[in-house]
């Protein structure tokens, strides 16, 4: 039975909620569930059983023990999805904005992989449970092209390009202001953010090496649209790179949220191209996407000069 320790510190949990602290530093999991092992006097504050409700003070220890859950198996679901290409081998997908790509401790259901496993029962057992056949990831705002692996050879192929870099990717965003230059390269290390574990950030105790290259398609008055090509592939890698230097995602609310005129229902951020060599073919193939509606009519706005 597992059993973690944590000190309150002013920058972390200070005045929080016993139960929304806990959910947040205990990755496996989910706030509801944290709340039935606090029920069960599971959880102690110095000692003393509190409630889910407790506020939480500078310098007090929170400990907690809790059993490991099996975790409920991913049921296939009847999705809708955008194949763009499919074979015995490969298959590609246009997500859509709001999807999920793989279950989490506290999302089972809707997301990208239940509806791969309706439409391609074989991937079941290439890779983790959890995710099978996905070899990389889009975040959940953003929309655009992903590729999925149909047998073990290709899975382990397609994991080789992306280990070596030979798999490029571009995607299309739209970003506040001008970039100094008409192209460029951002290569500042990035991990966890020290204090808000669920951000990344340039600030964080354990950098990893990445790198984004962007060239400008169009400038607005407000606004740039940018074709960006990340080298590597760090989790919210792009997004913390704009943010950071000083031109965030238009519709970033966690990394760059401004007032605008113009009203993004979304991050405007598109995986527009996808290239790589074919497991089986072994020649390189490449498929695009559009800009979806939704970020096309921000785009007709801003060339009407409406925004």
């Amino acid at each position: 039975m597992p059993k973690k320790e944590f000190l309150v510190i002013p920058s972390s949990g200070l005045n929080q909620r016993l139960d929304v602290f806990l959910s947040e530093k205990v990755n496996d999991l989910t706030r509801s569930r944290v709340q039935k092992i606090i029920e069960e006097e599971n959880v102690r504050v110095n000692g003393i059983a509190r409630k889910s409700s407790y506020r939480l003070r500078a310098g007090e220890r929170v400990e907690i023990e809790y059993e490991l859950l099996e975790p409920e198996k991913i049921q296939p679901e009847n999705i809708p999805l955008d194949v763009i290409y499919s074979d015995g081998y490969i298959a590609v997908i246009n997500k859509l904005s709001g999807m999920v790509v793989h279950p989490g401790a506290r999302n089972r259901e809707h997301t990208l992989i239940n509806a791969l496993l309706y439409l391609f029962p074989d991937i079941k057992d290439i890779g983790p449970e959890e995710r099978p056949g996905v070899v990389h990831r889009l975040d959940k705002e953003t929309s655009g092209l992903i590729v999925v692996a149909r047998n073990l050879e290709a899975y382990r192929e397609l994991q080789r390009q992306f280990r070596l870099r030979k798999v490029d990717k571009i995607y299309l965003g739209l970003v506040w202001g001008r970039m100094p230059g008409k192209e460029g390269k951002i290569s500042w290390p990035i991990g966890r953010h020290r204090k808000h574990r669920e951000r990344i950030s340039v600030k964080t105790k354990k950098p990893k090496a990445a790198e984004t290259h962007y060239t400008v398609q169009k400038e607005y008055e407000e606004f740039t649209l940018l074709k960006i090509k990340p080298i590597t592939g760090r989790t919210h890698q792009v997004r913390v790179h704009l943010a950071a230097s000083g031109h965030p995602l238009l519709g970033d609310t966690l990394y760059g949220r401004r007032k605008s005129k113009i009203r993004c229902p979304r991050l405007f951020l598109h995986a527009s191209c996808l290239s790589f060599v074919h497991p089986e073919k072994k020649e390189r193939v490449e498929f695009s996407s559009p800009l979806p509606q939704d970020l096309k009519k921000i785009i007709e706005k801003l060339e009407k000069g409406t925004g």
